[in-house]
């Protein structure tokens, strides 16, 4: 996957990073990253659940209205 070249450049990028940054600040960087993934994840799941809701409603009226039409 990585060849000598390419770990050597990921080992100078990771080090510039925690020059950078400080291992304080890429601790707290990792755990927003982490909180903000939940928080997508937790976003997806629940419209999932909304738009399955929001679909099986929709299905319930269109099911009642049929016997609802007046014919003149």
């Amino acid at each position: 996957m990585f060849g000598p070249k390419e770990l050597v450049v990921v080992l100078v990028v990771l080090l510039i990073v925690l020059v950078v940054f400080g291992p304080k600040r890429i601790k707290s960087l990792g755990s927003e990253l982490g909180n903000a993934i939940k928080g997508f994840r937790k976003a997806v799941r629940e419209g999932d659940g909304a738009d399955a809701k929001t679909l099986e409603h929709e299905g319930q009226e269109a099911s009642a209205s049929p016997g609802a039409t007046r014919t003149e």
